[in-house]
């Protein structure tokens, strides 16, 4: 096989501008097939980004009214969430790995001579685990400051450039609804889109909350679970909460539950479809310049016709002749392939970063495109300039295998 190498190598040689302008055309084909693949890789990761800023495995639980008859239950009945559902979910859903109430409520914050009007949310410490929230500064609120029923309040990065324009916002006290709560954290930007008001928040711990509303009754839970199946869970869910508060489990509107990871897998989906349909435009592109390979190849078979004529006169096998052409077929193909991958790199360090979700969204760099070259990717495009390659020189060569040496010999 070697020797088969070498031989293809020293025909192409012999013709240096037509192999050049052939592997040009290859090149540009792999070229364009990863950098297609690299943009699907990289709308992916950019749409995982944006759902793991929220929380990927997150559900919520809002309660609602009743829309069935059950239990000895007229429909329309409300459904009202007690800290006592904690540990009815906990006990029976072991999947669950965190849970917070939370109860929200619309409140005049107000530093100096300046007052906001803000949400204001009650929750468990591990709230930022579960919403994903990252100290710029301070601390949390831990388990010591629920238990002590601490008037300490972590600042969104919007309310806190409000409040102090730059300053340290740290040992500060705010008053909330007339109520004084010391500023122990201010938290970093997150995604925000449209009227999201994600960086326009104060978290307080759960139980300090009671000064400002009744926390008697729960507005929602929010949790974290390690099942894949979610829908089952989600189930699951609607049948434990449905034995303690007497509706059927079948009734959707008495429990209104978001569940991210449902719109992450349609996302998944659409994500793999664009990335199979972007495979096939590139193995499209490539085509073109495997056409173009063929026709380069044919005519060398022609020019070549009293060659291949001699080399069967004396003997050689039409399998080393089939076996010599598709050698050349494959090395232009491959030496095109190493320029057009150089080329794609190239091409995915310069271009950098690609807009994408921070056109709709605030502080959302991270949701934006990057053109992602992985080793799947180079696996991938190898796969495909192999097959077109294969399938470019095929033609050729059996044209040349075939010719009948009598005639290749008296060829003008």
């Amino acid at each position: 096989m070697p020797e088969v190498l070498q031989e293809a190598l020293t025909a192409l040689k012999h013709n240096r501008r037509r192999s050049a302008l052939t592997m040009l055309g290859m090149a540009w084909g792999i070229a364009t097939v990863v950098l297609l693949l690299a943009y699907g890789n990289g709308f992916s990761r950019a749409v995982e980004t944006v759902f793991a800023s929220f929380g990927v495995k997150t559900m919520i639980l809002v309660p609602g009214r009743s829309s069935m008859q059950a239990g000895g239950e007229k429909a329309g009945t409300r459904v009202r969430f007690t800290l006592d559902d904690i540990d009815v979910l906990t006990t029976n859903l072991p999947q669950i790995t965190r849970i917070t109430p939370e109860t929200s409520k619309q409140c005049n914050v107000q530093f100096d001579t300046r007052t906001y009007n803000v949400i204001v949310n009650g929750d468990y410490p591990n709230v930022s685990d579960i919403r994903i929230l990252k100290l710029a500064q301070g601390r949390f609120f831990n388990p010591d400051d629920l238990v002590a029923r601490a008037r300490v309040a972590l600042l969104s990065s919007d309310i806190k450039d409000k409040l102090f324009s730059g300053r340290n916002a740290i040992g500060e006290r705010v008053r909330i609804d007339g109520v004084s709560f010391e500023v122990i954290g201010t938290l970093e930007p997150k995604m925000q889109q449209g009227n999201d008001n994600v960086n326009d928040v104060v978290y307080v711990p759960y139980t300090a909350m009671g000064n400002l509303t009744d926390i008697h009754y729960v507005g929602s839970f929010m949790f974290n679970y390690e099942d894949d199946d979610f829908l089952g869970l989600e189930q699951d869910v609607r049948d434990v909460l449905a034995i303690q508060h007497r509706f059927n489990p079948a009734d959707r509107r008495a429990v209104l539950i978001f569940n991210l990871q449902d719109q992450v897998h349609q996302f998944r989906v659409i994500a793999l479809g664009l990335r199979v349909l972007l495979a096939f435009i590139g193995t499209l592109t490539l085509g073109i310049g495997g056409v173009g390979l063929m026709n380069i190849m044919l005519v060398s078979v022609t020019q070549r016709t009293r060659e291949i004529g001699m080399l069967k006169a004396l003997g050689c096998p039409r399998e080393t002749i089939f076996r010599q052409f598709l050698a050349e077929a494959l090395a232009i193909s491959f030496a095109g392939g190493i320029f057009g991958v150089v080329l794609a790199y190239a091409v995915s360090l310069s271009v950098g970063r690609l807009t994408l979700y921070s056109a709709m969204a605030k502080h959302a760099e991270g949701g934006d495109i990057r053109l992602l070259i992985d080793p799947l990717t180079l696996v991938i495009a190898t796969l495909i300039l192999t097959m077109v390659g294969l399938l470019s020189g095929m033609l050729p060569a059996m044209r040349a295998s075939r010719l009948d040496p009598i005639e290749a010999l008296h060829y003008e």
